[in-house]
């Protein structure tokens, strides 16, 4: 069985090759993890710029403001259908890993049933699913609000606050769980180089339709090849892929 996902890099000179990542199947996901760990992160570190960090800072905090009053109109609204179908807390924090691994929580609105995590650990079925693809397709814990809230990414909005607060940035990889970093192994070092995303490279290369090993691979290939022009591509390509509810689930 084969899979392929579209990867949208840029094609600047000194990025790793786009042909590699152009289209990548199950099969080839050892030889890219491979390819990929032999890259010099020394050499990475000293190709991105102070200028380039400084205006993807300013992006974020501007992001990140927007962002955020968007989320104050939407809680009034979100908030009372939130209450009437599951009452309890709006939002949902869960520690995660940051830049160089120094933990951080993470906030989102609450999409799920309030014991969402216990629920979990009694159903053993669901548990190695969500351990196997760090996801579940059809999750019986997310409520009908919840659904919503996902398909439009309306529930990432509290992640602004983080975005504004240094622990994470308008694109990046993704934000994972410390469970997580072990199928990483010598490539977390090479992902945690940044800040975790609000989106990412996955995010419009296919989001919960690729696997948990190509996933891994995008987050990778962004680490090696970030610039600002890529990080605007990826914002760009963000807006419809959210307003589509493209691979969301």
């Amino acid at each position: 069985m084969k899979a392929s996902i579209k990867v949208y890099v840029g094609g600047d000179q000194g990025m790793v090759n786009q042909s590699v990542y152009s289209t990548l199947n199950y099969g080839q996901s050892q030889l890219l993890m491979s390819f990929i760990a032999l890259h010099d992160m020394q050499w990475q570190k000293a190709r991105v710029s102070r200028v380039y960090h400084m205006t993807k800072r300013a992006l974020d905090i501007t992001g990140a403001l927007c962002g955020l009053a968007l989320l104050g109109i939407a809680l009034v609204f979100v908030g009372i259908l939130m209450y009437c179908e599951d009452p309890g807390p709006l939002f949902y924090k869960q520690k995660r890993v940051g830049r160089y691994g120094k933990p951080f929580y993470l906030y989102k609105l609450r999409t799920m049933i309030v014991n969402a995590d216990e629920y979990l650990k009694q159903h053993p079925a669901l548990l190695a699913e969500w351990q196997m693809n760090g996801k579940l397709q059809n999750d019986p814990r997310i409520t009908r609000i919840g659904r919503f809230l996902r398909r439009t990414s309306l529930d990432e909005l509290p992640q602004m606050l983080n975005v504004l607060r240094g622990d994470m940035s308008l694109v990046g990889p993704r934000a994972i769980q410390f469970s997580e970093i072990e199928a990483f192994s010598e490539l977390f070092a090479l992902r945690q180089m940044v800040k975790p995303g609000l989106t990412g490279l996955w995010q419009v290369s296919g989001r919960s339709m690729t696997s948990y090993e190509q996933r891994n691979i995008l987050d990778c290939t962004y680490v090696l090849e970030c610039s600002l022009r890529m990080d605007l591509q990826i914002l760009i390509k963000t807006l419809p892929v959210v307003l589509n509810g493209d691979g969301a689930f």
